[in-house]
């Protein structure tokens, strides 16, 4: 008889898995998605000479009451040697740098232009529309941590910083396989009523490939000893985590747990976690890489990879991600049904400031029903050690759409 742990024990032990990180340098343009391995320090002040912040006319302030003389235009990209001396002004246009003398910038739009003079219409505080050094980023300062998703903000910084190629964490290989000779691949003409589609592999694939992870698909395994030994021998070589469906219960044709006990000689962390869905989950250690065996059923089999692979990713890619756990309030009584943690599906709306849950439209079954997770979804968490639920608590909840 197996001993089952708790689900906080497991996460414990999941959590005292050691794993190694390593970096690469990509191009830029290359590293969307990918988590930082270095600082971003900013190697010069922007702007680095005060700068115009509009279209207008940059004068000295003291003569705010003057008619001023246009003594010369002031380009985007030019440096003027012409310098503003008392009741002068020069046309300057946006970004280009404030001319020597001037410490003002009056807009056209608040200037009647007469000949080769302007009459300020409207006046403006001192300095308006001057960007002072500095302004954007100082010489020196940390502009983007490691640790950080890369997406089009630190794109656009990193290039006004002139850095062509950027160190990243490179992202784990997760192979994915579904067991069971009941399945069929997609394609595939089905032969007798007790065949089902396999969506496992293609849906796990998904998920780890919005999570960071680069996925090695190969697909349906029939249950048999030698293409499941094989499966595992193959993928171990390839890949930092490998991930199976099916094959895990207690069942005569569940033979992936055979596979890896047996014929790998794995090291089994745990096998068997209190938590509904996925009870029958293994996990297990192979010369450094990770096997994590999910129940065959679909929705058992994303919500066990949600809550055991995706930690595992977001480790191997060093980054700040974690799970999208949050506080909702809840608008029915639910009861505590079993001595297990449980995760049932719900729906999540944020209102007024908080996050909002109901069952509305879910159904209620075996753990095979994956289309719960459409729509809004989120996990309503209850504890192993947890209360009945009233109306209007606040209870745990994942964001589901979060992690697409």
């Amino acid at each position: 008889m197996r001993d089952f742990i708790t689900y906080k024990k497991s996460l414990e032990i999941l959590d005292n898995i050691k794993i190694s990180c390593s970096s690469k340098r990509v191009f830029i343009a290359n590293s969307v998605g990918y988590i930082l391995a270095k600082d971003i320090i900013a190697n010069h002040n922007s702007p680095e000479f005060p700068t115009s912040g509009m279209d207008g006319y940059a004068f000295k302030f003291e003569d705010i009451e003057n008619e001023l003389e246009i003594i010369d235009k002031n380009p985007a990209g030019f440096v003027v040697d012409t310098e503003v001396l008392s009741k002068t002004c020069i046309k300057t246009f946006t970004g280009s740098l404030m001319p020597k003398g001037s410490d003002t910038l009056i807009p056209i739009e608040n200037v009647e232009v007469l000949g080769n003079k302007i009459k300020i219409t409207k006046a403006v505080p001192k300095g308006f529309a001057v960007r002072n050094i500095g302004e954007n980023y100082k010489k020196d300062e940390i502009l983007i941590k490691a640790g950080t998703k890369i997406g089009f903000s630190e794109i656009g910084v990193m290039a006004s910083l002139n850095i062509v190629q950027v160190d990243v964490f490179i992202n784990p290989t997760v192979a994915v396989a579904s067991t069971g000779s009941e399945i069929l691949d997609l394609g595939i003409t089905q032969t007798n009523a007790s065949q089902i589609r396999s969506s496992n592999h293609l849906t796990l694939e998904a998920l780890f490939k919005q999570n960071g992870a680069d996925v090695l698909q190969m697909g349906p395994i029939d249950d048999d000893f030698e293409n499941i030994t094989n499966f595992f021998e193959n993928a171990l070589k390839k890949a930092d985590i490998v991930v199976t469906t099916g094959g895990v219960s207690v069942g005569d044709y569940d033979l992936v747990q055979d596979v890896i006990k047996d014929r790998l000689k794995a090291k089994v962390l745990f096998h068997g976690v209190l938590i509904k869905p996925g009870m029958h989950i293994l996990v297990a250690l192979k010369d450094e890489k990770i096997i994590i065996a999910l129940p065959g059923f679909a929705y058992s089999s994303t919500i066990c990879a949600i809550l055991y692979v995706l930690p595992l990713i977001y480790k191997f890619r060093n980054s700040n991600e974690k799970l999208p756990f949050v506080k909702a309030k809840i608008t029915q009584d639910f009861k505590r049904t079993q001595d297990k943690t449980i995760f049932t599906a719900c729906n999540v709306a944020y209102l007024n400031n908080e996050y909002i849950i109901d069952f509305i439209g879910k159904k209620q079954g075996t753990s095979a029903i994956l289309t719960n997770m459409l729509g809004n979804p989120a996990l309503l968490i209850q504890e192993q050690d947890s209360s009945d639920i009233k109306n209007g608590d606040l209870v745990d909840i994942l964001l589901l759409n979060s992690l697409k």
